[in-house]
């Protein structure tokens, strides 16, 4: 007995060292996953008979959004481009949310005609639209053009939800108190909108095409916040965070197989999308933001923009020219 005693303590003290060190690493660990997770809605509001329209809704953050909002009882309608995995991702959404009044709509960003078409079908069949929510997005990709010959990430980023927006102006209006919600993202704090070379012709990459189309959301919120002024229409545009989405899938691609290689196990670390969602669903609900608008908000919290996202001659002069390339007089 005595011997096995003996052998039991040897055991453990031999291993306390590594024993310690992967509890510490653990509990690390998971100290980091926690603060990357980042802020959580705890508005309990409600949406009933209030009418929701969420882009880019079929997966991602703007699904979770979906869900969340129809849990909460509103009509959702998802504005999508794929209409077989949208009405996949409808049911999916019912059945979670438990409300069967979600509906979906065809809306291709890349085509200022199908953004007509959307926003004429929506003033013709709705009664009011609550909440827009400008969710869709694309990140990084190769130097595409949308069928209206612009640059992809700007034209399916910033111009097409600019349309989107000021062709269903009217309806927030009518239905206010209404919000607007811009997903944008921290990438706008490296970006500049290039007045010179809007589509960037000259000098593609497609991170520099994506922080600009990232920055000209915060200065869409910023100018449309002014211009809304006593409309009862509040406008807000957030950072959701680093997320394990589809949005990624052109830039992951982009790196050096030993960066895949060293980054792969972060991945562990980064936002869910339910995660993800949360900002959108604040901005979109809680009831404390009533009376402000223009701002910008990370992890359910204010956060400062960029100087030149704060920019008010750079916002007016990006709204004259995004009316003048969506033919808005």
């Amino acid at each position: 007995m005595q011997n096995y005693a003996k052998a039991v303590r040897e055991f453990v003290e031999s291993h306390t060292t590594g024993l310690t060190v992967a509890a510490v690493t653990g509990l690390g660990f998971l100290a980091v996953r926690r603060w990357m997770a980042g802020g959580v809605c705890r508005s309990s509001a409600r949406l009933d008979g209030k009418t929701v329209l969420i882009t880019g809704a079929n997966t991602g953050i703007g699904k979770e959004t979906a869900v969340d909002l129809a849990s909460r009882g509103a009509r959702v309608i998802l504005a999508c481009r794929d209409m077989t995995r949208a009405n996949k991702a409808a049911e999916d959404i019912r059945h979670r949310s438990g409300n069967g009044n979600v509906v979906v709509k065809k809306l291709d960003l890349a085509s200022l005609q199908s953004v007509r078409d959307l926003a004429r079908d929506v003033l013709q069949t709705e009664d009011r639209l609550d909440i827009l929510i400008n969710n869709a997005g694309v990140m990084s990709c190769p130097k595409w053009k949308t069928e209206d010959g612009f640059e992809m990430q700007f034209g399916v980023n910033h111009l097409g939800h600019f349309l989107l927006t000021n062709c269903l102006l009217d309806l927030l209006k009518k239905s206010a108190p209404s919000r607007i919600v811009n997903v944008s993202s921290l990438a706008h704090e490296r970006g500049q909108i290039h007045f010179d070379d809007i589509n960037l012709d000259k000098d593609y990459t497609p991170q520099k095409a994506y922080r600009q189309s990232k920055l000209a959301n915060v200065l869409f919120t910023r100018e449309l916040a002014k211009r809304l002024q006593g409309t009862g229409v509040t406008v807000y545009s957030l950072h959701p965070g680093v997320i394990r989405t589809e949005l990624g899938r052109h830039f992951w691609p982009q790196l050096p197989l030993w960066k895949r290689v060293v980054f792969r196990p972060l991945v562990l670390l980064i936002k869910s999308p339910w995660e993800g969602a949360q900002t959108t669903i604040h901005c979109a609900v809680e009831e404390s933001l009533a009376n402000e608008s223009g701002y910008y908000y990370s992890d359910c919290k204010p956060k400062a923009v960029a100087p030149q996202g704060a920019d008010d001659e750079t916002a007016k002069r990006l709204w004259e020219l995004s009316a003048s390339m969506v033919g808005l007089g």
